[in-house]
């Protein structure tokens, strides 16, 4: 009997020696928390990359008492409590926890090691975080034992390697696209069962509280939660309910048909009530917006033996097409907008707050949207078809289907995408004329302004908020011209130009945060992949990170075909009518241009530095891990 793991009374640690007595030079740890703030930041990236090979060694623990203790008998173990709960059951008593975190505990490093070899390398070598982990085990459930587990494996491994930083919904939109698309029949049969088991329940909580919850299809949940949204929203800043707490009041008061109004009690507030029927009447107006391609409209196409899958995975392999629609079928990006069950008209809608550069969101109409048609890009790697054949040669034949992304909640698979487009109420705009003219950037009567075309176009690509980790929905946030405009014409040559790469998507915070603080971030053409960006955000002690490593160029290749002419007087400087030097200008906020001129030249020895080096964007290995 072994007493390993039994410690004295009041051991800060038992089953080894302390980690606070261990040898921090050893481990690369910083001897002193007396750091600049530099140093600070360098010491979390690089313990941000040891905990998750900390995780990466506990799952590996973990996995070899399930290849001891499990895997001989676990086909044929008809137990009550069989050999799977009772190694939980030691991993649980060992560590104080329940079985059911046992348990799980012992089912994801199980998949990793059986379902997502590769993507577990990514967690040894730091490139993905503990959280992100999970989401991607949890996602793909689906695959596990279908023919193509290991072709999504190695797709998603490939994807998490890119150069740039994930957030959560990154991490899930890039799992459900590669399930999604590659297995079409087998998401409808679980969309249908899950629409079966929709449900509406209440359960009792603390303190005269309670929970009221409901589970409905994607696209009635987000028409749920705008209605509650736009209806909390009436209030005036002195409302002293916090954001959560009025949406909470805002849904009882629609339920009961009761008046919702501001609590600030003031005599002059024009929120003192609000009729929240009338809100609720205005759903029509509500718009959700669903992007996809006229592939996935029409539906799936039947892989045919040897080919088209494995083409199929030579597509997926470059990082940059992993959307991509079947081969030899056209990609035309298109809108679906979604509206509420009375909506019937299909009006043009506005859409909210889409300031592109300063505080009030100011609003940008909708009524063209973005785009011309573009041909699905085909597998043109022989070397990765050839590869593809090798790694699975008995493949069966499998259907390959496109995605769709619904706004703020991720990607929906391509059979859901037919049934909105199927709904009378839904509206399909192609993203353009179908034509080679270039879309117009602006709106004609002021440069700074984002066509509609453009506007929709923007938030197609970005998706999120592109602040790194940022998992805002970029039809929600602003529109930021990331080097600043030059609102007062002195120099408009010098300031941001109204273009697909002067543009990017960001939440309000974030939006605020880089115009009035001293973040700098850049967005330039990334010249080893046309159509593309290369995105860095610096903090203000001179830490660059990249931006997002997957946007919706990824979901819909075709997005990067899609060419916006130029903006009015773009680069050109008016010149002098008078033929004298023009006077010094002067500004009425000489701080601000300070800094912003400071900005551009920060961005400009960034990319000097970058072409030196031979590279657009920094070195993988000089980033922090990218959560």
């Amino acid at each position: 009997m072994s007493d390993r793991g039994v410690g004295a009374v009041n051991a800060p640690q038992v089953g080894g020696v302390a980690w606070a007595a261990r040898d921090h030079t050893a481990m690369g740890l910083p001897a002193s928390f007396d750091l600049p703030v530099d140093g600070h930041l360098d010491a979390l990236a690089d313990l941000a990359a040891g905990a998750a090979y900390l995780e990466w060694r506990r799952y590996r623990h973990v996995a070899a008492l399930h290849t001891d203790l499990v895997l001989a008998e676990e086909d044929r173990d008809e137990r009550a409590v069989d050999a799977f709960a009772q190694c939980a059951a030691r991993i649980a008593t060992a560590l104080s926890v329940s079985q059911y975190v046992a348990e799980r505990l012992l089912d994801n490093a199980v998949a990793l090691r059986d379902r997502l070899p590769r993507v577990f390398e990514c967690l040894r070598d730091g490139v993905v975080s503990p959280s992100h982990i999970r989401t991607i085990v949890s996602r793909t459930e689906l695959i596990h034992g279908r023919s193509y587990q290991g072709l999504v494996d190695a797709d998603i491994a490939a994807a998490l390697r890119k150069p740039g930083t994930w957030s959560t919904g990154r991490v899930r939109d890039l799992c459900d696209q590669m399930v999604y698309r590659r297995d079409p029949d087998a998401v409808r049969e679980r969309r249908d069962d899950a629409l079966k088991g929709r449900c509406f329940f209440t359960e009792a909580g603390l303190d005269g509280m309670a929970t009221v919850g409901a589970t409905m299809s994607a696209e009635q949940a987000a028409i749920v939660a705008r209605v509650v949204e736009r209806l909390a929203a009436q209030v005036c800043r002195h409302d002293s309910r916090t954001k959560t707490a009025r949406a909470s009041d805002a849904l009882f008061a629609l339920v009961e048909h009761a008046p919702f109004g501001c609590d600030c009690a003031r005599p002059d507030c024009t929120f003192t009530v609000v009729d929240a029927d009338e809100v609720a009447a205005n759903a029509a107006r509500i718009v959700i917006h669903v992007v996809t391609d006229t592939t996935t409209l029409t539906g799936p196409a039947t892989a045919t033996e040897g080919a088209a899958e494995p083409a199929a995975h030579a597509r997926t392999q470059d990082a940059d097409t992993t959307a991509a629609a079947a081969e030899g079928v056209s990609a035309d990006q298109v809108v679906v907008e979604e509206r509420s069950a009375d909506a019937v008209a299909a009006e043009a809608v506005s859409t909210e707050d889409v300031a592109a550069e300063g505080v009030a969101a100011e609003a940008v109409a909708t009524d063209e949207v973005a785009a011309e048609d573009v041909p699905a890009e085909a597998a043109t790697d022989e070397d990765a078809v050839e590869a593809a054949a090798v790694e699975a040669p008995d493949v069966e034949p499998e259907l390959v289907d496109g995605v769709g992304y619904i706004a703020g909640l991720g990607i929906v698979s391509g059979a859901h995408v037919r049934d909105l487009a199927a709904d009378p109420a839904a509206v399909i705009r192609p993203l353009g004329d179908g034509t080679d003219t270039p879309l117009p950037a602006t709106q004609p009567a002021d440069p700074y302004r984002p066509s509609a075309a453009l506007n929709t176009y923007i938030r197609a690509r970005d998706q999120y908020c592109t602040w790194p980790g940022c998992t805002k929905p970029a039809w929600d946030g602003d529109l930021d011209h990331i080097t600043e405009y030059d609102h007062h014409h002195h120099h408009p040559e010098q300031g941001g130009q109204t273009t697909a790469t002067g543009l990017g998507a960001k939440c309000r915070f974030h939006h605020l945060l880089k115009t009035f603080g001293d973040f700098v971030d850049d967005q330039y053409p990334d010249p080893d992949n046309p159509g593309r960006i290369i995105r860095t955000f610096t903090i203000p002690e001179g830490r660059t990170v990249l931006g997002p490593a997957y946007t919706g160029l990824d979901t819909h290749p075709g997005l990067d075909m899609i060419v916006f002419g130029d903006p009015p007087g773009a680069g050109k400087k008016k010149p002098s009518t008078s033929g004298e030097p023009e006077p010094e200008p002067t500004r009425p906020a000489p701080r601000t241009e300070q800094k912003h001129a400071r900005r551009r030249q920060e961005r400009h020895r960034n990319r000097l530095r970058n072409n030196l080096n031979g590279v657009a964007p920094p070195e993988a290995e000089d980033t922090p891990p990218p959560f």
